[in-house]
C-alpha cells in the first residue's frame, strides 16, 4: 500500500497523519484493547466523547496552524495497511524565546514492541524540529515505565531531572523523570 497523501511525514514502516473524526471507532477500539498496556501510564480517550474532545484539542483548526498551535496530535499508521499503531501528542507548545513542547505517546496493542513507536518517534522529532521549528522537546516518564524510558533514551533524550508527585493518573499523583532533547542534539545524532 502506498503512503497516502494525508501523511505529514513517512518512514519505512509507519507514517504520521492528523487524527480524523473518521478514526473514532477504530481509535476507541484500539484504546480499549490496549488497556493493560496503558495501565497507569496514560489516560487515552476510551469513549467516543473523549475522542471528540481529544480531536478538538489536538487536531482541530488551531492545531493545524503550526506556527501558533499549542497542542498537536499525530497518529502513527502502518504503511502496509494504514492500521493505527500509536499516538504522539505535542502539548503546551510555547513559542517566542522558548520554542518548547512536551511530548506524550502511547502504542496500540497488538503493535507494541514491533518497532513502530521507535520509528514514529523519529518521525515526530523530524516533524517537530524541521516543520514546527521547535528547539526543545521534553518527555515526562514514570520511573517504572521501562519501555517508555528505553524509547526516549534510544531516540537520544537525556534524563534531566525528577519531579515528585508530578501528574495525577489513574487517581494517584505519580512521580516522573524529566527527559529532554534539543534540536542541536538531534542534529548531531543524525550526523
Amino acid at each position: 500500500m502506498p503512503v497516502p497523501s494525508s501523511a505529514l511525514v513517512a518512514g519505512r514502516s509507519v507514517y504520521l497523519r492528523w487524527p480524523l473524526r473518521s478514526d473514532a471507532k477504530a481509535f476507541v477500539a484500539a484504546v480499549r484493547a490496549s488497556a493493560k498496556l496503558h495501565r497507569s501510564w496514560v489516560q487515552a480517550p476510551e469513549t467516543p466523547a473523549r475522542f471528540a474532545a481529544y480531536l478538538s484539542r489536538f487536531a482541530g483548526t488551531a492545531s493545524r496552524q503550526l506556527a501558533a498551535a499549542s497542542h498537536v496530535g499525530l497518529v502513527a499508521c502502518r504503511v502496509e495497511d494504514g492500521a493505527l499503531t500509536g499516538v504522539f501528542n505535542l502539548s503546551e507548545i510555547v513559542r517566542g524565546a522558548f520554542q518548547n513542547a512536551y511530548l506524550g505517546y502511547y502504542a496500540f496493542a497488538p503493535y507494541a514492541g514491533r518497532g513502530y513507536m521507535a520509528e514514529g518517534l523519529r518521525l515526530t522529532l523530524r516533524f517537530a524540529f524541521r516543520v514546527m521549528r521547535l528547539h526543545r522537546i521534553e518527555i515526562n516518564i514514570q520511573p517504572a515505565n521501562a519501555r517508555s524510558i528505553a524509547l526516549a533514551s534510544g531516540a537520544g533524550f537525556r534524563r534531566e531531572g525528577f519531579s515528585r508527585r508530578y501528574v495525577k493518573l489513574a487517581g494517584r499523583w505519580r512521580d516522573h523523570q524529566r527527559w529532554a532533547l534539543t534540536v542541536e542534539d538531534w542534529r548531531a545524532r543524525r550526523r
